[in-house]
């Protein structure tokens, strides 16, 4: 998700200024996803430029609220309409850091993999614990981002199941270099011998 969409998602709500727009955005995700104030006003200073919200004069406190425009429901609604395609998603840092682990010398890729999979259970554990604290109306956005993250930490532990057993498989597999198909008939030949 954009922190671009996240705050104009929020400001379709009404005017809010900065530090409202940082809470809300951490109340609606359930904290997921912590924002730095400066990442607030530094997204809002790009939805003025591009003309999809507008600043409203600053309040007695020096608080200045920013309000939607036009353009920027239309960009929303836009947002809303548009599937996330899988090509938009952040690089899978778990992967990565497993192929590495494969091809670096003296990694224990089992236990790297046992690793992760205990700490991706543990946090199953405290969503599925959080998910049933509260069943108020209200908490169905928190609840809902629970779910996803449920998901997610079960799939992961389902792909790590199948990189163990990968693992296994790979390494009972006799190795020998093939180069030639020639190759291949002779070392059969001798096989059968």
């Amino acid at each position: 998700m954009s922190i671009r969409h996240g705050l104009l998602a929020l400001l379709e709500r009404g005017q809010m200024y900065g530090y409202q727009l940082r809470s809300s955005f951490e109340e609606s995700t359930g904290s997921t996803w912590p924002l730095n104030i400066g990442q607030v006003y530094t997204t809002l200073a790009r939805l003025e430029r591009d003309g999809l919200v507008h600043s409203l004069p600053e309040s007695e406190a020096g608080q200045r609220p920013y309000e939607i425009t036009d353009a920027g429901r239309a960009d929303l609604a836009l947002w809303f309409a548009t599937p996330i395609s899988r090509a938009d998603r952040p690089r899978d840092e778990l992967s990565i850091k497993l192929a590495l682990a494969l091809t670096t010398p003296g990694v224990d890729v089992r236990a790297v993999v046992q690793t992760q999979r205990s700490a991706t259970m543990r946090a199953l554990q405290e969503f599925t614990r959080l998910k049933y604290a509260s069943d108020k109306p209200e908490d169905l956005p928190w609840r809902l981002v629970l779910d996803a993250m449920i998901f997610q930490a079960e799939a992961e532990v389902r792909w790590l199941d199948h990189c163990e057993t990968s693992l296994v498989r790979h390494r009972a597999a006799p190795s020998r270099p093939i180069s030639h198909p020639e190759a291949v008939d002779r070392a059969d030949e001798e096989a059968r011998r």
